[in-house]
């Protein structure tokens, strides 16, 4: 089995450049054209994604985080869902990176297999970072206007987060 794990990647790249010599394809070239357009790409969604990064920094040094999670938890107390996971909820659309260590600090503070770390993994699997998906994304072909996109995503990630809460207390709780 170890010889399998490996190979796939030498045995990958050969059958790649087998196939385009075969098919009469100058390989390099067409590689350096494929990285040409991956920097122009790379340069085009740099806007956004700096936009993106200040923006979650000032989000969570700026306490608004802290402040909207003690606003929303009487509220989300009543749908059952802990009060240590609106952190994570609130953040989760915004910033990967950002959520995940919140997930560490739940998982340390509570544990993994508590509801509250059982919660916040299966959130982390079945949600999105939603803003900087779409910035990605939008911003690598140009589109400007996303229309519906952004609250069809949100609705999306809150029906994940309330389900993974449901979900989760429904077999662990």
């Amino acid at each position: 089995m170890r010889i399998l794990s490996v190979s796939v990647m030498p045995v990958l790249f050969l059958v790649i450049i087998a196939s385009g010599l075969f098919r009469r394809v100058p390989v390099f070239e067409a590689f350096t054209d494929g990285a040409k357009e991956g920097l122009k790409t790379a340069v085009r969604i740099l806007p956004a994604l700096v936009g993106l990064i200040a923006a979650i920094t000032m989000f969570r040094s700026s306490g608004l985080l802290t402040f909207l999670t003690g606003c929303l938890s009487p509220v989300t107390e009543k749908l059952g869902i802990p009060a240590e996971i609106l952190p994570l909820a609130l953040l989760r659309p915004v910033s990967g990176s950002g959520s995940l260590a919140l997930v560490e600090d739940l998982l340390t503070a509570h544990g993994p297999d508590s509801l509250v770390g059982r919660i916040a993994s299966v959130m982390m699997g079945s949600t999105e970072t939603t803003f900087y998906t779409l910035a990605v994304y939008f911003g690598s072909v140009g589109v400007k206007d996303t229309r519906f996109s952004v609250w069809a995503a949100l609705l999306a990630d809150m029906t994940a987060m309330l389900v993974s809460v449901w979900v989760c207390r429904y077999f662990f709780g």
